[in-house]
């Protein structure tokens, strides 16, 4: 089996680990959680990071950081994991939608003006499988009309837009650290941000809110969303080598789009001029013309030995979501064809180009196999 992803660790993760068990710094409290924050923030240039937990508490952390709350809508893409709808929920918020624009996948910037209303707080630019967002208009846009821009920077560590990087963009950022993002911690998470004060709420707001001048003492109400000295002393392992894991993603995604260039039917992510991606997941979708769905060539490629992962499926489409009344009768047509018709192929930092021959072999065979049943 040809896996979605491995993640590439090696002898000095197992060094670092090692120093945590031989000193006892094992939970949060450790020098590595400290270095990693510096690092990471450094790298994508922001002013701050607060390392957490996982991705998904790294949204709802950037949420509160921001200060969104009860009531306060937040535009963000149908197309994106749930992960971003619940981090609003869970602070009283409302997710408000937009469809993305086909050739990336990424939210329509176009649509967000048309979204907002007296009770809009928040932008969220989702950027989708290692390719940025058109932020130029979608902070244009926030400053016209006074509105905080989160960034979902969980698939793009090292992506660049207009030479800089996501996830320094906006006005807070949340990163995931899972064991298929380019630098992973197993679990994970970070947010990022330049605002003192955005970045004393997020450390706040990890840590059960504790008040600094007083332990066990809460004004406000926080989780342990704390990330483990072990999980950094991987993070910082990690980003010894991010030029390198990003170099092997931009070379692997550029020999799989080579290599798809004659395959009919079969499109692929389009790298705008304005965009440095880092092919996070090498993706296609299929022209419905074919006749074969997402799910059907899933199937044929399993049988192949082909590791793949489905699209997101639209947020308005989640049953979670609409048996809380939202998104009712709400329609967003690119993001329901792409969840019909797209998927995700190995993609991992330890593939070999031998192996992507092989994966578009089994894609252009089970086209093959298609088409002699008909």
């Amino acid at each position: 089996m040809i896996h979605v992803s491995e993640p590439l660790l090696g002898p000095r993760e197992k060094e670092l680990l090692a120093e945590c068990i031989e000193t006892g710094w094992i939970s949060s409290d450790g020098p590595f959680v400290d270095r990693f924050e510096d690092l990471f923030a450094s790298y994508v240039g922001a002013g701050w990071g607060i390392a957490v937990c996982n991705g998904t508490a790294a949204l709802e952390t950037a949420l509160f950081a921001a200060g969104i709350g009860e009531g306060d809508e937040i535009i963000m893409p149908s197309f994106t994991i749930i992960s971003c709808a619940l981090a609003a929920i869970r602070l009283g918020a409302v997710p408000v939608l937009v469809d993305v624009e086909p050739e990336t996948w990424n939210m329509d910037v176009d649509q967000v003006e048309s979204r907002i209303t007296p009770r809009t707080r928040a932008i969220m630019a989702v950027h989708i499988y290692g390719h940025p967002v058109d932020m130029d208009p979608v902070l244009e846009i926030a400053r016209k009309h006074d509105l905080i821009v989160i960034e979902d920077a969980a698939e793009v560590h090292g992506a660049e837009y207009k030479g800089r990087r996501c996830g320094g963009l906006g006005h807070v950022s949340a990163f995931s650290f899972y064991a298929n993002k380019i630098i992973t911690t197993g679990e994970g998470g970070m947010v990022l941000t330049s605002d003192r004060e955005m970045a004393e709420r997020a450390r706040s707001y990890r840590n059960l809110c504790f008040r600094p001048e007083k332990r066990f003492f809460h004004t406000e109400l926080g989780y342990n969303f704390r990330m483990t000295n072990l999980q950094a002393a991987l993070g910082v392992a990690q980003m010894e080598r991010i030029d390198e894991f990003v170099a092997i993603k931009r070379r692997l995604g550029a020999y799989y789009r080579e290599q798809f260039a004659g395959v009919e039917g079969v499109r692929t992510q389009v790298e705008k001029p304005w965009a440095r991606t880092v092919y996070w997941m090498y993706c296609i979708e299929m022209d419905p013309s074919l006749g074969l769905s997402a799910e059907d060539m899933m199937a044929g490629l399993k049988e192949k030995k082909i590791g793949t992962r489905p699209f997101f499926l639209g947020l308005h489409e989640q049953p979670a979501l609409r048996d809380r009344g939202l998104f009712q009768g709400e329609r967003y047509p690119v993001t329901e064809r792409i969840a019909e018709q797209g998927l995700y192929l190995p993609s991992g930092l330890t593939l070999q180009e031998a192996q992507i021959d092989e994966v578009v072999s089994a894609v252009r065979r089970v086209l093959s196999e298609k088409r002699a049943r008909e």
